[in-house]
């Protein structure tokens, strides 16, 4: 039998001690983009939770059920970034959980698909929403995440895809509904 990889069977010790606590999640960034798009190389998990700072002394308490232990400065980095930044120290593997309370993150978390890892089902964001962040991030790596989404994915939920860039391009300098739409024609082009 294959063995799970390192990162996998740490994902799977994560979204099982998660699922365990009640606590809804996807894993996003770099894994996802790795499941919906091409295989490369990412030294970390992001992973959005379905809680938000008020519930930190719970995660802090899961974090430490899962294996994981905050990074110095980690708490006061979760009340004011939403993010909590921990290591499993056994791994040496960084992982970012992201303290979600907004409308788009509760949707995407409903959305979010279970992936066998080693016998455990682990919550992935949606390949819509994985594209939607990658747009939104729109940093080289991610662009090039985008592209071998969209060549790998032809079938796409367009208008979840349309109001939700529409949504995020209103606080943000860029036109992200023009981005997905040029990264669309340039990996499928028209006639």
């Amino acid at each position: 039998m294959h063995e799970p990889s390192t990162h996998s069977a740490l994902l799977a010790r994560i979204g099982s001690t998660l699922e365990a606590r009640g606590i809804p999640y996807m894993v996003i960034g770099g894994h996802a983009a790795i499941l919906y798009g091409e295989p490369r190389l990412t030294r970390d998990i992001d992973i959005t939770l379905g809680v938000g700072p008020d519930r930190l002394g719970d995660l802090l308490e899961i974090v430490r059920a899962a294996g994981l232990v905050p990074a110095p400065g980690a708490q006061e980095l979760a009340l004011r970034n939403y993010v909590l930044p921990c290591s499993d120290t056994a791994t040496g593997i960084d992982v970012d959980l992201i303290l979600s309370v907004s409308a788009y993150e509760q949707e995407a978390l409903a959305r979010a698909r279970a992936v066998d890892l080693g016998g455990v089902g682990v919550r992935f964001a949606s390949v819509d929403d994985v594209l939607i962040h990658k747009i939104v991030a729109g940093r080289p790596r991610d662009i090039e995440d985008a592209r071998a989404i969209l060549a790998r994915m032809p079938s796409l939920d367009r208008p979840y895809l349309q109001r939700w860039l529409q949504e995020f391009e209103r606080t943000s300098s860029s036109p992200l509904v023009r981005r997905f739409r040029e990264l669309e024609a340039e990996v499928h082009p028209g006639p």
